[in-house]
């Protein structure tokens, strides 16, 4: 169970008022089957905001798609999952295939640093962000990634993503949840993101869906912070929660943002072992 004490309040000067949950949805573009089921939540007011894939087969469909129903897309960065677009560069594909051998090698090595893959990081990035703007009309100010490998040590040290853009945190984990040194070194990380840029006060994955009371405490803390929930419509079990309103009926005072909203606000108060 999350134990969680605030201390004093998040003021806002404009947004939502109440408690307003973003609940943003990755992998938008992947595959038609993805496109296709996220967008059945966006259009049922499900989910806020997509975080979208280029170089994969359905992305240029899914920019169509983003454009007409003027979904708010972020740039869901991928090193690790090969690229399945047709026409999708063979330099980068290269690129790309070195960095998920690095990062997919151990499961410390997102967060070693590799100086001999600093030209490939920046290039892939590089690609991506452009890709986006071709299809998306307009550069990317929001970003994460795909296994969150946008957080590894290559992307962070070498400040590839813009300031002032939005970037995802990593997730937040109640007391126990896990080990010391892992939420200090994400408390860390976090932290040196702050300085660059704008980020969720908290970050969950829609999954475990059990127990439902876990809903409740996390929609509790939209009241007052900014918290956004990750989830992956592919998966049946969260497409069938989404779809039938489940959020909502854990948290019946709390509103799906419609777009990415962040709040402008003070923050201050005590996480009381949640980071």
């Amino acid at each position: 169970m999350m134990n969680f004490t605030p201390r004093g309040p998040l003021r806002t000067n404009d947004g939502p008022h109440g408690a307003a949950i973003i609940v943003n949805a990755d992998d938008w573009g992947r595959d038609r089957v993805t496109t296709d089921r996220t967008l059945d939540c966006l259009l049922r007011g499900a989910i806020s905001s997509v975080s979208a894939m280029v170089f994969m087969d359905d992305s240029e469909r899914a920019a169509t798609l983003a454009r007409s129903h003027r979904v708010d897309a972020g740039l869901h960065l991928n090193f690790t999952t090969a690229y399945s677009a047709r026409q999708c560069p063979g330099r980068l594909i290269e690129h790309q295939q070195k960095l998920s051998r690095f990062l997919r090698s151990h499961r410390v090595a997102p967060i070693v640093f590799h100086p001999g893959l600093a030209a490939s990081f920046e290039y892939v990035v590089k690609a991506q962000c452009e890709e986006f703007e071709r299809v998306y009309g307009a550069p990317a100010d929001r970003f994460d990634g795909h296994h969150h490998m946008h957080l590894c040590a290559n992307v962070c040290a070498q400040k590839l993503l813009p300031s002032g853009s939005i970037v995802r945190r990593n997730l937040s984990f109640g007391a126990g949840e896990k080990g010391v040194l892992n939420r200090m070194y994400r408390r860390w990380q976090d932290n040196r993101l702050a300085l660059r840029h704008r980020q969720a006060d908290f970050l969950f994955n829609l999954l475990p869906l059990y127990p439902r009371d876990r809903f409740k405490t996390i929609c509790e803390l939209g009241l007052e912070y900014n918290v956004e929930i990750e989830t992956h419509p592919i998966n049946a079990e969260e497409y069938d929660f989404l779809i039938g309103g489940e959020l909502l009926r854990y948290g019946p005072k709390v509103a799906i943002t419609q777009g990415y909203v962040l709040r402008r606000a003070e923050r201050n108060f005590d996480t009381g072992g949640l980071s």
